[in-house]
This record gives structure tokens, C-alpha cells and sequence, in this order.
């Protein structure tokens, strides 16, 4: 039974039940007022004669009395029912046509959802008219629509740089063996730089690999959470980070998160490559970790080549490189294991050159209370 069915049925059921009821009600108000109603017996005396055989006169005035009441409710029940009967099949009638008004728009969604494919997520309902439960149900399924179709350009765009990533070192691995195959009698020095570019491309290939299965790894979710040093977790990064030339200056305070300790320490360990990346000889890096209002921020800020400000958010996109070399899946990572853990992520364009990039995540106050002192790192150059 359809919906409509249904709505009709429920109306017309309440419809008749009410009348019935109202019929009821009439019947017995109007039956009550007759039997208050009754006239009085006149006297005796000034009745006619009733013939004999007929009985008592007052007898005789009464019963006419009671059936002429009688008649009268019979009357007033089947003039009512016959009404009811009338009016309930045109509430049933009008019932049937207002809930089918009622549902059109969810009809439309239907016929919009039944539609859609891969091909036409562009497609949205837009519903007009007031704003009622279904105007609102079908603005969030337009909403949906629109993320899903924000999802699936992003998984397009991804398989496609992914594709050609994963395609360009086995090319390269396949020119070597192909040129070493070429010469009759390859020579050792020959063997030995064709092993060596095989060995770089599948190095290559290795470090892409490791960066995808992060990547989906953080954009999983966080399957188990551990309470994390936070800050001890970015210092240990500084300390194994090749920062090269570059002084590094740190600035960090006790700060604790729940969340996976190998996933925030990629985050760190990103974000630190980032900086270090994409930076200008002699230049420097800035890291601060800090703890407050129930927030931890990781704040990571670089100098190097001038980024324009309408490109820094786009950064964070899959494959999105600033410079020749990497993968350009390093910021991306970042945002999937911020956002796994419930955080943000933002970026800016430094106005002299170079990045800031801040994380922030949910923070987890430790069981004792810690003194907000900055944690000695020492600052370093080499």
C-alpha cells in the first residue's frame, strides 16, 4: 500500500469516526431536549369524549406523543448517516487529492535520485515554495548531491594523477631495459646505470606507493586512539628532520591529543619536509606547538619562494606541486590525518615568501596538570 494510500485512508478513517461521533452527540442532545420538551397533560375535564373502546385519553397522548418523538429521532439518524456517507466519500475524494499535492515533491525526489549517474551528479532538484519539512529534505538531498559530486571530481582527479604517477617511473624502468637490451654486447659500466636508474625509479615508485596507502590510510579514519605527547612527538621529528643549512627555531609547549601516534607523527614529519622542501639556502623554519582553550595547534612557518595567496589552500589538494619533485601528496596527507582526527588544517602565503601552515586538533588534558614551560629544543643550523 502506497503512502498516498495510506494518507488517504487515515484521513477518511478520522473523518467518519468524528462524524459518526458528532452524529452521536446530535442524536443525543436532540433526544434528551424532545424528553425535556414534553408538554403537559391537560386537564381531563377539557378533553373530548373519546368514543368507547379507545382507552384513557391521557393514555391515548402520550403514546402519540412518544411516537411522533420516535419519528422524529428516526428521521434526524437517517438524514445524518445519509449526510455522513455523502461527505465522507467527498473527504476521501479530497483527501486522496491533497495528499497526492503533499507528496509531489517527494515524487520529484524520487525521479531526480532514480536519474542520477555518475554522468549527471550536476543534476538538483531545487524545490521552490515554502520553507516546510520537505523543502528542507530536499535542499539537504541537493546539498548531498553537490558533495557527492565534489567527491567523485576529487576521486577522478586523483586516479588520473595517480595513474600517471605510478606510470612515469615504470616507463623509465622500461627506456633502461630497453636501451641495455638494445646493444648486442652491453658493456658492465652500461648494465651498472641501467640497474641504477631501475633502482632510482623503483625507489620512486616505493615512496609514491608509501604515500598513497597514507594517504588512504588517513582519510579511513582513526581506528584506535592512544593518549599522545604531542609535543614530544614534533620534537622527536625535529630531531631526525635533515634540516640542512636552515635554522630552525622551535617554540613549543606541553600539549596532549588523543588520536593514532603514526599518523601525528607523519603529520609532523610532512609538514617538517614541507618547510624544508621548499625553502631558499640560508633560510629558516619556525615550529610552535601550543595548547589552549581545548585546542592543540601545530604551527609550521617557512621562508622560500613567493606562493600566490589564492593558491595556498589548494596546497593541500592531491598532487598539487609547488616545485619540481616529490609528489605533491605531502600537504594532502596532513589534511586527511587532521581531519581524521577531528581538525583543521589552513595555509597562508607569507607576503616576504615561503608558508604557514597551522593544524589544529582536539586537545587532551593530561591527567596531571602540567606547567605551560616550553619544552628546550635546541635551535640549530646544519
Amino acid at each position: 500500500m502506497s503512502i498516498r494510500l495510506r494518507l488517504t485512508a487515515l484521513y477518511g478513517g478520522l473523518f467518519v469516526a468524528v462524524g459518526a461521533l458528532l452524529v452521536a452527540i446530535t442524536y443525543g442532545l436532540f433526544a434528551s431536549r424532545l424528553q425535556a420538551a414534553r408538554p403537559r397533560p391537560p386537564d381531563l375535564g377539557r378533553l373530548p369524549v373519546l368514543p368507547e373502546g379507545l382507552g384513557d385519553p391521557r393514555r391515548v397522548l402520550d403514546e402519540a406523543l412518544a411516537r411522533q418523538r420516535d419519528e422524529a429521532l428516526d428521521q434526524l439518524l437517517t438524514q445524518s448517516i445519509v449526510a455522513l456517507a455523502i461527505v465522507s466519500v467527498i473527504a476521501v475524494v479530497l483527501g486522496w487529492m491533497v495528499a497526492g499535492h503533499a507528496l509531489r515533491p517527494l515524487r520529484e525526489i524520487t525521479a531526480t535520485a532514480r536519474r542520477l549517474s555518475t554522468d549527471n551528479l550536476d543534476e538538483r532538484i531545487g524545490l521552490g515554495g515554502p520553507r516546510d519539512e520537505i523543502k528542507e529534505l530536499a535542499d539537504t538531498f541537493d546539498a548531498m548531491l553537490a558533495r557527492i559530486a565534489a567527491a567523485f571530481e576529487a576521486q577522478r582527479r586523483f586516479v588520473a594523477n595517480a595513474s600517471h604517477e605510478l606510470r612515469t617511473p615504470l616507463t623509465v624502468q622500461r627506456a633502461a631495459v630497453d636501451v641495455a637490451l638494445a646493444d648486442p654486447e652491453p658493456s658492465l659500466r652500461s648494465l651498472t646505470a641501467m640497474a641504477v636508474r631501475i633502482r632510482a625509479a623503483t625507489q620512486r615508485h616505493e615512496r609514491l606507493i608509501a604515500s598513497l596507502l597514507t594517504l588512504a590510510r588517513s582519510e579511513r579514519g582513526v581506528e584506535h586512539y592512544e593518549d599522545v605527547d604531542f609535543t614530544e612527538t614534533v620534537q622527536t621529528v625535529l630531531v631526525g628532520t635533515n634540516t640542512r643549512d636552515l635554522k630552525v627555531v622551535p617554540r613549543l609547549r606541553p600539549a596532549h591529543v588523543r588520536g593514532d601516534p603514526a599518523l601525528l607523527e607523519r603529520l609532523a614529519v610532512n609538514l617538517l619536509d614541507n618547510a624544508v622542501r621548499h625553502n631558499t639556502p640560508d633560510g629558516w623554519i619556525e615550529v610552535r606547538v601550543r595548547s589552549e582553550g581545548g585546542v592543540v595547534t601545530l604551527h609550521v612557518a617557512n621562508s622560500g619562494p613567493a606562493v600566490p595567496a589564492e593558491e595556498a589552500e589548494a596546497l593541500f589538494e592531491p598532487f598539487r606541486r609547488r616545485s619540481a619533485g616529490g609528489h605533491g601528496l605531502g600537504l594532502s596527507i596532513v589534511a586527511a590525518i587532521a581531519a581524521a582526527h577531528g581538525g583543521t588544517h589552513a595555509a597562508f602565503a607569507r607576503p616576504e615568501g615561503g608558508l604557514e601552515v597551522t593544524v589544529s586538533l582536539p586537545a587532551r588534558v593530561p591527567c596531571r596538570a602540567t606547567a605551560a614551560a616550553p619544552v628546550p629544543v635546541r635551535s640549530r643550523s646544519g
